[in-house]
């Protein structure tokens, strides 16, 4: 078997990746391990991470990337050939974009389970399931989630300000530090509405996003779930309903009549959306954990999103408490309260503008007033933009 025509491919592909910046989840990924899985919404920068890792390797000779799309698997499978490389001498496989690779849970679990000397890295869509049917890969594959950018890593990527990330904790006792000629109001609105996808500045970007959105909704969800046309119709209408009044307090029986669909299918939809990157379910404390309680609020997942689906029209109070959401959820366990807009183990939060005040935190020495439109904070008033430097 000829690797020619793989092994060009690869060289083009690292050709082409950028290598200047690597993102938050790069430290975090357990790389030694034998089988990893890197999953996460359309656009967020997966295969160029694991790109950016295959460059730093000193033994690059080891190491096959390739995409499971690549026509070169119309007529070889990925395990056949995961084979032949071991037997050429290859240590490491990485397979960018698996979930467009049928039986791909399948070929998974045969590579692992056959070739114990190979090491394999792949990416995948957010919607991937590795613990469903025959092919349960949870026992096999050490899984990672991947958001899209923080406000901390656009400033970085795109206007070189170097900051680093600060913990939740030392947001709150304003040890944020930025250099003197900062001034991060108009850099945070440019955020907000081009700045959490990686490809933000190439042109084009609306139409790229809404390119994100149709294949997530059309192809992405449908071909995991098994859904009809019919199906990915609705979720498209579900996404359009929530996008006008998000954040949404969750009324099924109008949801349910709305799309002419039962009770127990738009839970369900809507956990698609959720791990697709589509929407965000805020939760209560009930479950214990935020991925077993009450769906309290629905949000889109990110201010980009809010407005590629809004415009102009989108709502300044919920593109904040989009961003503060969006931002907090990767490294907090954030949820919802019964008298502010979130709570953050001890804290309270209120979202708001540049004269937001506390009435909703009367009585809580732990709240928190999350301000935007302001560089500096002080008290218990903390700048939103600060929130986005978290990871």
């Amino acid at each position: 078997m000829s690797y020619a025509i793989l092994l060009t491919y690869m060289e083009e592909e690292l050709l082409r990746t950028p290598t200047r910046m690597r993102r938050y989840m790069y430290d975090r990924i357990l790389w030694e391990d034998r089988m990893i899985g890197l999953v996460g919404p359309r656009g967020v920068g997966k295969s160029t991470m694991v790109k950016q890792y295959l460059l730093s390797q000193p033994d690059r000779d080891k190491w096959l990337y390739v995409s499971a799309d690549h026509s070169y698997f119309s007529d070889h499978s990925i395990a056949e050939t995961a084979r032949q490389w071991v037997m050429y001498g290859g240590k490491h496989i990485i397979i960018d974009e698996i979930h467009k690779y049928p039986g791909w849970s399948m070929e998974l679990k045969q590579i692992y389970d056959s070739l114990p000397t190979l090491q394999t890295i792949f990416t995948g869509s957010s919607v991937l399931d590795i613990s469903q049917g025959a092919a349960d890969l949870s026992r096999r594959a050490l899984m990672f989630e991947m958001q899209g950018l923080s406000f901390r890593e656009y400033l970085m990527m795109f206007h070189e300000i170097d900051l680093p990330a600060y913990t939740l904790d030392e947001i709150l006792a304003h040890k944020v530090d930025m250099p003197l000629d900062m001034h991060p109001i108009p850099l945070f609105k440019e955020y907000l509405r081009q700045g959490y996808y990686p490809f933000c500045k190439q042109p084009g970007y609306e139409i790229r996003l809404q390119q994100v959105m149709n294949h997530t909704i059309e192809v992405d969800i449908p071909q995991f779930a098994g859904m009809n046309v019919a199906t990915s119709r609705k979720l498209r209408r579900l996404l359009s309903l929530l996008s006008t009044s998000a954040p949404y307090k969750p009324n099924m029986s109008n949801l349910c009549v709305e799309l002419s669909v039962s009770k127990n299918d738009l839970p369900t939809y809507l956990v698609y959306l959720e791990k697709a990157g589509m929407i965000g379910q805020l939760r209560d404390e009930t479950g214990g954990l935020r991925s077993l309680g009450k769906v309290e609020k629905i949000f889109i997942d990110n201010p980009n999103l809010v407005y590629a689906l809004a415009g102009d029209n989108a709502n300044i109070g919920s593109v904040r408490e989009t961003f503060f959401y969006n931002q907090m959820r990767v490294m907090n366990d954030i949820v919802s309260s019964k008298k502010t807009d979130f709570l953050i183990g001890a804290h309270s939060f209120e979202v708001g503008g540049a004269k937001k005040g506390t009435r909703q935190l009367e009585g809580d020495a732990q709240g928190i007033v999350v301000r935007d439109d302001i560089e500096y904070g002080r008290g218990q008033f903390v700048p939103l933009w600060h929130f986005g430097l978290n990871y």
